[in-house]
């Protein structure tokens, strides 16, 4: 049976999609994110920005190690900061990678504490889209 919301055009989710695509995954991606890109601390996360690329897509990888926490922990920072970056991502200046690390202490913060670093990390690395 067909998801109705993937092929309805006037879905709400529609736009607001992450799909694998736009992922880092490759560790070649991660390790020219780490050698190339400009990073951006906050007390909870660190947001790597590589902007100017020839490809028009955004993409986004996600890292959380052991020191964030045990699995659940883990996956629950996972599941926050995917939830942001997929919000996030249609207001993202075209041709830009990004990668957020958790830190230790986003085990403990909230999703709005989270979102409002995002935001300020975003503002300050000057990748967010002019709003019209």
């Amino acid at each position: 049976m067909p998801n109705p919301e993937v092929q309805n055009p006037k879905s709400k989710m529609t736009g607001l999609r992450f799909p694998k695509s736009a992922r880092l995954t490759q560790t070649s991606e991660f390790l020219r994110m780490r050698r190339e890109a400009q990073s951006f601390h906050g007390k909870f996360i660190v947001l790597s920005v590589l902007k100017n690329l020839p490809s028009a897509e955004v993409r986004i990888g996600l890292i959380t190690s052991r020191r964030v926490g045990g699995a659940v922990i883990r996956n629950r920072v996972r599941r926050r900061l995917r939830e942001i970056v997929r919000t996030a991502r249609p207001h993202i200046l075209a041709g830009t990678w990004l990668t957020v690390v958790a830190r230790q202490a986003a085990a403990r913060a909230t999703l709005q504490l989270l979102a409002a670093e995002w935001q300020q990390l975003a503002q300050r690395s000057f990748i967010l889209a002019a709003c019209s």
